[in-house]
């Protein structure tokens, strides 16, 4: 399975750096999966939202992959992230377009927001940070209390550590049970599910 991390300006780095390191475990696991930090467009830097700087492995239309994780940050703060991408649409317009072509769309946190604007969160359970939540719930989304929901070919998980949670559960759900709880003990992290 190849996961490709979805960053842009302002994007939250444990939303991103926590599944991407998940993922990268799982391979060294016997697991076939691998991931990348990609972005929408080419560029040789993405700042995210407490600063920290990467340089991206390349562009979300690079290669294929299986399943694209879209972090969340910034979308009650002023300046880049969620909210600046939400109002913008292009990642929203590529998630639909990507979904529409077989690719399963997961998010962390208020990631949540853009995959509704991508209309991918209609008439499906899901959920976000708490402080997104009335937010999600405005926008129609079927909004349940759970840190991460499963709907399928798209995923949701709740606050910024629920990143974890998430990708330990794809790990489970396309590897076996015994590679997540490999990884979860590999980085001494009890599953919240």
């Amino acid at each position: 399975m190849t996961v490709k991390i979805l960053v842009f300006e302002g994007f939250d780095e444990l939303d991103a750096v926590g599944p991407y390191e998940v993922f990268q475990l799982a391979g060294r696991y016997g697991c076939d999966m691998s991931a990348e930090l990609v972005t929408l467009t080419p560029t040789d830097r993405v700042v995210a939202r407490s600063g920290m700087r990467i340089e991206p492995h390349g562009t979300l239309e690079d290669s294929v992959a299986d399943l694209v994780v879209v972090p969340g940050g910034g979308w009650n703060d002023d300046g880049p992230g969620v909210r600046v991408e939400y109002d913008r649409g292009e990642i929203p317009e590529s998630l639909a377009r990507l979904h529409a072509e077989g690719m399963t769309v997961a998010s962390v946190c208020t990631g949540a927001l853009l995959l509704a604007k991508a209309g991918l969160l209609d008439g499906r359970p899901a959920t976000t940070h708490h402080t997104a939540v009335a937010d999600l719930r405005e926008l129609g989304v079927n909004v349940v209390e759970e840190r991460v929901v499963d709907d399928g070919d798209v995923l949701t998980a709740g606050g910024i550590t629920s990143g974890f949670d998430l990708a330990l559960h794809i790990v489970a759900r396309e590897c076996g049970e015994s590679v997540a709880e490999s990884v979860a003990r590999e980085l001494e992290y009890e599953r919240a599910i």
